[in-house]
């Protein structure tokens, strides 16, 4: 991930002055830091600690995409979302890739790209998000976790994008493959064609 130089984001530069381990949970820690600002203001800022994760973005020889649908507690609802899963100590982010599609989809693919990484959620959340573009894939299932229950769904790319535009795809990590896969279909003249239609808006 390329970074601003250092002179760039000087002025934005917070540093640290106390930080306090309010709640450690299983799957996440909240921790309050006293913090510095550039111009010598002091703010509080809350943040959420999460391990860094993967989404996988699995295609089939057909063309269909693997989704999985699942009860999502803090949305209360249930979501239509690419595999994904955290980075267990000592692994890779291509190895948990491929760990979590055994688990969620029961495959393990024979080709596998590095797509794009991003902050979920930079506001309040330390967590990065590896993407992943899964092919070329064979049965392998693995046991899913004890607390996670799945139905795995094959959607064509043109019907993800639809479920996308119709706010029925509402994760962000799906939204983002999904678009990124899209604008990759098209090809360099495509992608030419959309910046030129933005430079336009």
């Amino acid at each position: 991930m390329s970074e601003p130089a250092a002179e760039a984001t000087a002025p934005l530069v917070e540093t640290v002055l106390q930080s306090d381990r309010v709640f450690e949970g299983r799957r996440i820690s909240v921790r309050v830091d006293e913090v510095a600002m550039a111009d010598g203001r002091r703010a509080r800022r809350e943040v959420v600690e999460h391990p860094d994760a993967v989404v996988v973005l699995a295609i089939r020889d057909d063309g269909d995409i693997a989704f999985v649908r699942q009860w999502r507690h803090p949305t209360g609802r249930p979501l239509l979302e690419l595999p994904a899963g955290r980075i267990d100590p000592g692994e890779t982010p291509e190895q948990t890739a491929r760990r979590e599609l055994r688990e969620e989809v029961g495959l393990d693919p024979g080709w596998l790209e590095y797509a794009r990484g991003f902050f979920v959620a930079p506001g309040s959340l330390d967590e990065f998000l590896h993407g992943f573009i899964a092919r070329d894939c064979v049965e392998s299932p693995l046991e899913t976790d004890e607390d996670e229950e799945l139905i795995v769904e094959w959607k064509p790319l043109g019907e993800a994008i639809d479920l996308v535009e119709a706010r029925e795809i509402i994760d962000a990590k799906s939204v983002i493959l999904i678009q990124y896969l899209a604008l990759e279909a098209v090809g360099p003249l495509g992608r030419k064609i959309v910046r030129h239609y933005r430079e336009l808006e």
